[in-house]
């Protein structure tokens, strides 16, 4: 088996299904490079001992889990240690196998799928402790000593860098990185600055406990403005360059003067010091590493740092720089992107204000539920917790997001106050009719008495006709305000009322748009003056829906679609039996939710916010298979999808700024979520955890009005085996 010059060998070690494709991507991404598959563990060994390998990969992946095991400790055993980098592959679910493989002894890893980034440089790395190992071989006979220290602190600026690479908690980092450079140089004290934006350095982390005389420095001189190079860490800051000092105290280039007054205070003796900058690819420094009072191993005397540990120290403060900045990149982009949802989040709501603040009082409700369903620690929330930050920025993302498809919804029908209301409330035209009717009427009083009619006879026809037009316009307005129920004999009357006749003199045609004039083009138009019904349902009044607004298939969706996009029928309208929308209307609303899903469908999210479209297009769904938009089942339903369920709920049913409903007070409120719990629309341990929390009353007091703020005997809706 035969390599290129200055290539490495790599051995691939996968199932015969997957190893062919894996090898070819990975000789794609990595040039002057031989890789070959191995599929047998009795053929891995003889390979390795016999073809000098570079490298060895295990597919965990597609390996069983066992088999992995026994491939990493039988090459360990068999070969000197760092003789033969392992990296195994895996995907990002497979963390705790891949961390199984890293205690027995796998250098590194590669995230399944392949990232051609990540793949140089764990490739380039692994290729350079190799290359390593083969110097320190050469070199072994003569520096067996040297090369045992040096290989040991290698390993352990290697082991940091890995570290390092997968660290997300920032402060455990700082910490980390710390810790590390003091083992290595082996010395008394660690201090770790970081830039801040105001250009100072900060005193972020440290290893000594005693008080420090002061807690920034100004890397700027705030008389001149000028590069402060008074002091070592900022001089090293502005000029990226590691300072080392033997003798503190002899010391003529940086004022100590704060140092040597710090050691007189408390009786500790400064003498050495190594000050190193961090700076990250971008070449702006971050942050300083500085370490005090190098340590005799034998005495424990303080000495100076010896030199020969600069190129490692050095490369600790680079690692340390470089995952820092990611952690930082991260951090931002994370920030931003939840910051950009807020954004959109206020804008839906700024669209109507009629909705108020629901996309921004849903989610810290939500984030409320959630925090106190993490302390449980009995009952069927026993086992849920948000373990990391990632699941809770999941968790607030899709929270925020529960509702963007609103967007695309016409306010008009999320402001849909009236039965008649449109883009205005019909009810203005409605009325008109009844003026022209009692116009008529009055016509035909005076024509009559002019035609030698009893004046007194005329006059009171007229006052009868009168009273009932305003009756007749007074029940038609109260039926276009909505209740909670329309009983048939008023949806008759509206029937019947809608068959007084009335005359129209001019084309209602007129002074149309482009888009409704040819909507109507088809009409049949009638000759004027016309005789119009004082209501109608008319075939203007039909929207028809159009393919684009069919969901697709693909989605699941299981909601009931009405034939037209809207009906905007008089009739129709007026005899919605319960509150202000037609099933059109509702419908659109609730199609909101689909446009969600498509919408979120859309979006790549990356792995740790891959549970946003389930968080955000679940809360409209019950535990019976009864809600929408997929009609899904308990099972189907996760605790997180439950709480946002809870959470939209209440606050829906309190807010105080909606036009088509009064804001219920807090006891009605929980009145209503109980029986929903009843009916098993919302789950029962986390209805009682909003009660049992006091979650349902810190809402309240953040949100509600004062006077929807009333007692609440929580014992009436908890289950009896509660206490």
């Amino acid at each position: 088996m035969s390599t290129q010059p200055n290539s490495s060998l790599i051995a691939l070690f996968s199932s015969t299904l997957s190893g062919p494709i894996l090898r070819d991507n990975l000789l794609a991404l990595i040039p002057h490079s031989d890789i070959f598959l191995v599929t047998q563990t009795s053929q891995l060994m003889p390979e390795i001992l016999t073809c000098n390998i570079d490298m060895l990969l295990i597919d965990i992946e597609h390996s069983p889990e066992n088999v992995a095991e026994l491939l990493i400790l039988d090459t360990k055993s068999q070969l000197l240690p760092n003789q033969l980098p392992i990296l195994v592959l895996c995907t990002s679910a497979a963390i705790h196998i891949r961390n199984l493989m890293l205690s027995l002894g796998a250098n590194d890893y590669i995230n399944l799928p392949l990232d051609a980034g990540e793949v140089a440089v764990r490739i380039k790395n692994a290729q350079a402790c190799r290359q390593l190992f083969k110097a320190h071989q050469a070199v072994r006979d003569n520096l067996a000593q040297e090369v045992k220290n040096r290989t040991a602190k290698l390993n352990l600026l290697i082991d940091s860098g890995l570290m390092m690479a997968v660290e997300k908690n920032r402060e455990h980092l700082l910490a980390y990185i710390l810790q590390e450079g003091q083992k290595l140089l082996h010395c008394d004290g660690a201090t770790l600055y970081l830039v801040t934006k105001h250009d100072t350095l900060r005193f972020a982390v440290r290893t000594r406990q005693d008080i420090l005389p002061f807690d920034e420095l100004h890397l700027l001189d705030p008389l001149s403005h000028q590069a402060n190079t008074k002091y070592v860490s900022c001089f090293a800051a502005h000029y990226k360059k590691t300072i080392l000092i033997d003798d503190v105290y002899q010391e003529r280039r940086f004022d100590f003067s704060g140092t040597r007054s710090f050691d007189t205070q408390s009786g500790y003796k400064t003498v050495s010091l190594l000050t190193v900058p961090m700076t990250p690819r971008n070449g702006k420094t971050i942050g300083v590493l500085q370490f005090i009072n190098a340590l005799d191993p034998a005495t424990g005397t303080p000495i100076p740092f010896p030199v020969d540990v600069l190129p490692l120290i050095e490369a600790l403060a680079a690692q340390a720089a470089v995952a820092l900045d990611n952690l930082q990149l991260i951090d931002g982009q994370k920030s931003s992107t939840e910051s950009i949802i807020r954004a959109l989040a206020a804008a839906i709501d700024t669209k109507s204000p009629h909705t108020g603040h629901h996309c921004v009082r849903v989610p810290d409700l939500a984030v409320m539920l959630a925090e106190a369903a993490c302390k449980e620690t009995q009952g069927p929330l026993a086992e849920f917790n948000f373990d990391s930050e990632d699941q809770w920025l999941e968790f607030r993302v899709g929270a925020w997001l529960h509702d963007c498809g609103k967007i695309t919804t016409p306010e008009y029908v999320i402001e849909k106050a009236t039965k008649l209301d449109m883009f205005y409330n019909r009810i203005h035209e409605i009325r008109m009719r009844f003026e022209v009717l009692l116009r008529d009427a009055e016509i035909m009083r005076l024509e009559s008495q002019l035609n030698g009619a009893d004046p007194a006879a005329a006059n009171r026809h007229f006052e009868q006709q009168k009273n009932q037009l305003f009756d007749d316009f007074a029940f038609i307005a109260e039926c276009n305000m909505g209740r909670e129920s329309m009983d048939n004999a008023d949806r008759e009357r509206i029937k019947q009322l809608a068959e007084k006749i009335w005359l129209r003199h001019f084309d209602d045609e007129l002074g149309l748009s482009q888009q409704d004039s040819m909507r109507l083009a088809s009409h049949p138009k009638p000759i004027l003056p016309v005789k119009e019904t004082l209501l109608a349902d008319k075939l203007k009044h039909i929207i028809p829906r159009t393919n684009p607004q069919i969901p697709d298939p693909t989605l699941g969706i299981k909601m009931d679609m009405p034939e037209h996009l809207y009906n905007h029928g008089e009739i129709y309208n007026l005899c919605i039996r319960k509150g202000t929308l037609s099933r059109e209307d509702r419908y659109k609303i609730n199609e909101h939710i689909i446009e969600t899903i498509n919408l979120l469908e859309k979006v790549p999210f990356p792995d740790f916010l891959k549970r946003v479209p389930e968080y955000a297009t679940t809360h409209h769904e019950t535990l019976d298979d009864r809600g929408y938009p997929r009609q899904l089942t308990e099972k189907d339903l996760s605790i997180p999808a439950r709480i946002m369920a809870v959470a939209d709920i209440f606050e829906a049913i309190t807010a105080s700024d909606r036009p088509y409903k009064k804001p219920y007070t807090l006891s009605k409120s929980i009145k209503i979520l109980y029986n929903m719990k009843n009916n098993r629309h919302i789950d029962a341990a986390v209805f009682e955890l909003f009660l049992t929390s006091g979650v349902y009353l810190t809402f309240a007091h953040k949100y509600l009005l004062p006077e929807q703020i009333d007692d609440v005997n929580i014992l009436e809706f908890l289950t009896p085996n509660l206490f």
